[in-house]
């Protein structure tokens, strides 16, 4: 595996899972696959849970790493190119990318969408950089598009609790999963809920349904078979997993949109009487989470909450991805 961006890099799903938790039950099974290599890790933007869960699957499998947050301590960055050189960016990212990748054997980005250039942000423009440049094999550890690590830990978390619950009643074949849209006070990206439904719609067990304000539609290449469903009560009904995320208006409807917010609406926002119109359904959120406007506090702290499993398995997808291309060297 020379990239890892979207379900369809980690080849067979079930086959990744069957890894996932293999790597759960013995964590430094692999650890000889890293040893006297190195991953650089680098962060445009800030991270937690991304930047110990990674770093903490590295050094299962017995790797060195690098931190570089590129906003504190490194030379600010020049990211397109023709552009004269006059102001406060000292250094282009064509040098610095090749530079860094004499320093490693892999390398994990983290990238936010810019939220002003819908055709930009789409093209992936710095992750492709570094996949262009670096001359080592290069992982998604969020971009402006996608979150793959994240998706994946997600169906990690959907499938444990759903085979530790399926025994108490539930008389589904599979579990009904519904990716919600919930307000926010900033603009957030799509990174998240696009990848969410590109994972949920290629595990086949699980029936994903998206449910937004109109004007709010995800990219039809992210949504694939989902049901969309612009009731959010109606899409509630019979639900045994709720993953609750904000985004900004994708820009899919209109162009002139994207980044914006559009809806303040906070009926949306997740609380006890949303939760009983589940079928006893378990609660997800990728954190960090501004309570009381994407859930309230009854509901993230409840029994049904599954967020804090759910980041504690980003080491998991984590650990496999970086196997896998650790393996590929």
């Amino acid at each position: 595996m020379k990239s890892f961006i979207n379900v369809q890099d980690i080849g067979p799903l079930d086959k990744a899972m069957a890894e996932a938790f293999e790597i759960k039950n013995d964590r430094y099974k692999y650890q000889h696959l890293g040893k006297n290599k190195t991953l650089m890790m680098i962060f445009f933007n800030n991270s937690l849970r991304t930047r110990l869960s990674t770093q903490k699957a590295a050094m299962n499998l017995g790797m060195n790493v690098i931190v570089l947050d590129v906003n504190a301590g490194a030379w600010k960055l020049e990211t397109e190119r023709g552009v004269i050189m006059d102001g406060d960016k000292s250094e282009h990212l064509l040098e610095a990318i090749p530079v860094m990748g004499c320093y490693c054997d892999l390398i994990g980005v983290r990238s936010f969408a810019g939220l002003t250039d819908r055709e930009y942000d789409y093209a992936e423009t710095v992750l492709q950089q570094f996949i262009k440049y670096s001359g080592r094999p290069v992982f998604a550890m969020e971009t402006a598009t996608v979150h793959p690590l994240q998706a994946f830990a997600d169906l990690i978390t959907i499938e444990e609790s759903w085979k530790a619950n399926v025994g108490s009643g539930s008389p589904a074949a599979k579990p009904k999963v519904v990716l919600t849209w919930a307000p926010h006070c900033r603009a957030l990206p799509q990174a998240v809920p696009n990848s969410f439904a590109q994972w949920m719609n290629a595990a086949p067990d699980v029936d994903l349904v998206i449910t937004h304000p109109k004007g709010y539609e995800l990219d039809p290449r992210f949504v694939g078979n989902a049901v969309v469903e612009y009731d959010q009560k109606k899409a509630f009904e019979g639900a045994d997993f709720i993953y609750a995320k904000n985004w900004s208006n994708p820009g899919v409807t209109n162009l002139a949109d994207y980044g914006k917010i559009t809806c303040e609406d906070r009926s949306w926002t997740v609380d006890t009487e949303h939760m009983s119109w589940t079928n006893d359904g378990k609660f997800m959120h990728c954190l960090p989470v501004r309570r009381n406007l994407i859930v309230t506090d009854d509901v993230i702290e409840s029994p049904n909450s599954l967020v804090i499993p759910e980041a504690a398995n980003r080491e998991i997808s984590c650990s496999v991805v970086i196997k896998r291309m650790l393996e590929a060297l």
